[in-house]
């Protein structure tokens, strides 16, 4: 029987839909040719980058760029580019596989992921053929580095404020910029800026290529940061920078656009990268715990080390399942894009556009989950991993810039929320017409019906009275705060912690469920733990997140219907979580790492 068309499911639509498991990739399912290139990556970093992150770090003259040149070699910084420019021509999963291996490269994922991502797209989404025929191919193999110049000391967060100029010159042949950009990862050896300034008195930027030939370009030092101190950090000024005319990329007063819709690809791709950094956290910290001795005891052994070590799996687990669900639907969109006659390029940003709050979701929660894993791959190792000569002291400082670039974390809920009722708003996604359901189920006796026994039955209805409550909350708020709805920053992010954890654990159970169908029920027992635990720690903290948005606005019995309504959805059935953890972590010591 044929089942439902992947691409059927739109962005957000998560939110009021059920997923079936068929309808979701899972990392199980990569081809021979992905698994070569997941290797390629994994080889690299043995061979490249781990036996010199100590020089790495100390930024040792050329180093990076020789790095990246010999990525470039190998294709790594070709992968999405299309053939005709030198690339592999990969698709977007694909991609996502090389930025989730690469991540676990400390400074070089970084310079490498700036360079592909953030430095090249511009130029591969918008430019015209002229300028990508001279500057992808370049790119693609590494000949030249690329940096974007968008954030500037007084607009960070708030990008389209910047107080860079351009000015056309009398002659009419080029733009002089002046300006300063800082926080320019590459800046310190890249080739070519991705430059956003502000033509005349225009309200929105427009987008350059500057290539650092064109002089009138001067930076400051390396900046000294917490972490990722390997990766070249400057502050960029131009001063009468000349430009061509030609090279404005795009049409005037689109840079704003470009860096919204770049940064969707970037905030995915740091989600995917938090999966391999994590995943290098829970081997390193698995070793240790087999090793350390304490009290005549492994401290693998003791129940307190092994809670976190399944923690630290569970939540890594977790954004893996998500991530590459919402690669496949990037991937899927786009096909159908092209299928019904867009042209090529227009259709990778279109189709990127339309998860653009998947790829908020995983860039929130992996930063965060990679957060907590490196804390508690701290904790495990104890004193040592106070050490800068044990392995954790990088992964930690390395870890807390994750939660600041791409946009930060309250941005990114910010922007779930926004977008989820815009969206509703324009008639593409129906909210209010299940939150109005959600809302006469209160009022209505619960209907138990007949119990479904289907294996998954009793968590896919946990998920689903989880939406509800997401469904609850958000209508309510609409209804009583109408336009001041977005004054109200901490309803909206309460009101995205719902939305982003119930995306996480229906991305888990999928995974599961789809593993389920294919493999017998002892392969499947740790993800089945895995998932499990995610979930019902999720009920948890929907239930808050739900009661403490409520609190801020309801009141009467409105208020006590609403939270009757919230038990009710996440009432949950006994689960001894603690057991789950301890079948969890026994896996992963048996086997001294990471093995799902």
């Amino acid at each position: 029987m044929e089942t439902i068309k992947k691409s059927a499911i739109k962005g957000g639509e998560f939110v009021i839909r059920e997923t079936s498991f068929e309808e979701v990739f899972i990392p199980e399912e990569f081809d021979e040719e992905q698994v070569m290139i997941r290797q390629t990556c994994q080889d690299f970093l043995e061979a490249e980058v781990f036996p010199n992150l100590d020089r790495i770090d100390a930024q040792e003259e050329g180093l990076m760029q020789n790095l990246l040149d010999k990525a470039g070699e190998l294709g790594l910084l070709g992968v999405s580019v299309p053939e005709q420019y030198g690339g592999f021509g990969k698709n977007f999963n694909t991609s996502m596989l090389v930025a989730d291996v690469i991540g676990a490269g400390y400074s070089f994922a970084v310079a490498l992921s700036a360079h592909t991502g953030i430095g090249t797209l511009p130029i591969l989404y918008y430019g015209n053929d002229a300028q990508k025929d001279k500057y992808i191919p370049k790119l693609a193999t590494g000949e030249w580095k690329a940096a974007y110049c968008l954030t500037e000391p007084n607009a960070g967060s708030d990008a389209n404020s910047g107080r860079t100029s351009a000015k056309l010159n009398a002659e009419g042949t080029h733009y002089l910029i002046n300006g300063q950009k800082m926080w320019i990862t590459n800046g310190g050896f890249a080739d070519v800026f991705i430059v956003f300034a502000k033509i005349d008195d225009d309200k929105n930027h427009t987008a350059f290529i500057i290539e650092r030939g064109f002089g009138g370009i001067t930076m400051n030092p390396e900046e000294h940061k917490l972490g990722i101190k390997g990766s070249s950090t400057r502050q960029v000024f131009f001063n009468d920078c000349p430009v061509p005319v030609e090279n404005m990329l795009s049409e005037r007063e689109n840079g704003f656009k470009i860096a919204v819709n770049i940064l969707n690809v970037g905030r995915i791709k740091l989600g995917a990268a938090t999966i391999g950094s994590s995943r290098r956290v829970i081997n390193q910290a698995v070793n240790y715990a087999n090793e350390r001795v304490q009290f005549g005891l492994a401290i693998s052994k003791f129940g307190a080390i092994r809670y976190k070590l399944a923690e630290m799996a569970a939540r890594n687990f977790a954004v893996e399942s998500a991530a590459y669900r919402a690669g496949q639907n990037i991937d899927d969109a786009y096909e159908a894009l092209v299928a019904g006659g867009m042209d090529a390029t227009r259709a990778k940003l279109k189709a990127t556009e339309q998860f653009a709050i998947e790829c908020a979701i995983l860039k929130v929660w992996g930063s965060e989950m990679l957060d907590y894993v490196v804390d508690e791959g701290v904790q495990i190792y104890g004193g040592m991993g106070y050490s800068a000569d044990a392995p954790m002291e990088r992964a930690y400082r390395d870890s807390r810039i994750n939660r600041i670039f791409e946009g930060t974390n309250e941005v990114n809920r910010l922007l779930i929320v926004d977008m989820l009722l815009k969206r509703a708003l324009k008639g593409e996604l129906d909210l209010m017409g299940p939150a109005q359901a959600v809302a006469g189920e209160l009022m209505a006796i619960p209907d138990f019906g007949e119990i479904d026994e289907t294996p998954f039955a009793y968590e896919r209805k946990l998920i689903a009275n989880l939406k509800k409550v997401g469904l609850l909350v958000a209508g309510a708020a609409v209804q009583k705060l109408m336009t001041t709805l977005q004054k109200e920053q901490e309803i909206l992010m309460n009101i995205a912690d719902i939305i982003g954890y119930v995306y996480l654990a229906e991305s888990v159970l999928l995974r599961v469920e789809k593993l389920a169908s294919k493999q017998d029920a002892i392969r499947i027992q740790g993800p089945l733990d895995m998932a499990r635990i995610y979930l019902y720690t999720t009920v948890d903290k929907v239930y808050l997140a739900g009661k403490e948005a409520l609190l801020s606005f309801a009141e009467g019995d409105e208020l006590k219907m609403m939270l009757v309504g919230l038990r009710r959805f996440t009432k949950t059935e006994p689960y001894n979580i603690k057991e789950a953890r301890q079948r969890v972590a026994k896996i992963l010591i048996e086997a001294n790492g990471w093995c799902f």
